[in-house]
This record gives structure tokens, sequence and C-alpha cells, in this order.
């Protein structure tokens, strides 16, 4: 049991996530000033004006680029890509997110029945990028190879399959654009 809890802390220190299964860091963003000493090391980029909050679950830190003024609210996870991509998922300046979102880069592969999915690895990763000034309300899910313009608001729940063009306003599952607001 001991050697697991070493092997436990050690991978713990080492690896490219943050989250609340990870209790040796997932602390310290309880605290500004150790929040952004974490995510600053750990994070392609993270702005002095970001934040990280409590009960986020981020994965692939080191492909993830997050602008000033952006708020990662609680229960959201980001699934940036860990082997290939060098930025995986680009969040830009000002961009709202509400509590529950999840931003994919990468999906299961699923294309032979007599091989069980957990078996067939993932297709390529596709980067997300989400455009200054964009809004993304609650539990909203943003799929890979998706860009959100910039200015655009996404509504609660929605499910983006699509790029989302520049202020535009999506709803639905799949998500498609209902208003144009310039």
């Amino acid at each position: 049991m001991l050697a697991e809890i070493f092997r436990k802390l050690k991978y713990w220190r080492k690896t490219d996530r943050i989250g609340p299964d990870i209790p040796l860091t997932h602390w310290r963003l309880y605290f500004r000033s150790t929040m952004l000493k974490l995510c600053k090391k750990k994070f392609h980029h993270f702005a002095d004006t970001a934040e990280l909050r409590p009960g986020c679950y981020v994965v692939g830190c080191s492909q993830i680029s997050i602008g000033n003024r952006v708020v990662i609210r609680p229960n959201t996870q980001l699934h940036g890509e860990t082997a290939t991509a060098a930025v995986s998922i680009v969040i830009e300046d000002d961009v709202l997110i509400g509590s529950g979102v999840n931003i994919y880069v990468e999906n299961h592969r699923f294309s032979n029945p007599d091989i069980p999915i957990i078996d067939q690895g993932h297709e390529s990763s596709r980067p997300v990028r989400i455009c200054k000034g964009a809004w993304l309300g609650a539990n909203v899910v943003v799929l890979p190879g998706v860009t959100i313009g910039e200015g655009a608001v996404i509504g609660a729940g929605a499910v983006v399959t699509k790029d989302i063009p520049p202020h535009g306003v999506a709803v639905g599952a799949a998500a498609r654009v209902v208003k144009q607001l310039r």
C-alpha cells in the first residue's frame, strides 16, 4: 500500500491535468495566488486576469491557452489533447463560460462493430477555438474541430457540432444559429 501511495503522489505531481481527483494540486484553485502560480506552470498560456475555479477538470493543460478575463466555472471540463497538438484549445479574451461546459478535441473511434469501442482508440484530435467575447451558457458541449466566432452566444445546453459565425446566437442539440447580433 505504501508503494501505491508513492506512485499516486508522483503521478499527481507530474500529470498534465487539474481536477478534484488530483488533490495535490486541486486545493490550489481555492486561493487566487496559488491558482495563478499553478495555472501559469501547467497551461500553454494562462492570462494574469483569468481564473480556474475549484471543481473544474482539465486534461492536457499544456496544450490549452486561456486569455484575459476568462473564468472557468465549477463543473466545467476541458479535454485538451495531450500527445501531438501544440495548442488544442484556445479560449480568447473576455469569453464567458457558464458552469458545466464541456469542450472536447478528440472522440472515440467506433467504426468496427466487432471490436468493443473501448479497444478502438481515438480519432485524431481537432483543435477548438472560442473567439473573443463569446458566451457559452451553462452545460454547453463543444465537440472537436469547432470554432465559435467573436461575440457569439451559445444557449444553455446546446451541443455545438460545427462552427458558429461571429455574433451568431446558437441553440439546441445540434446547435443551429437562430439569430445574428450584427
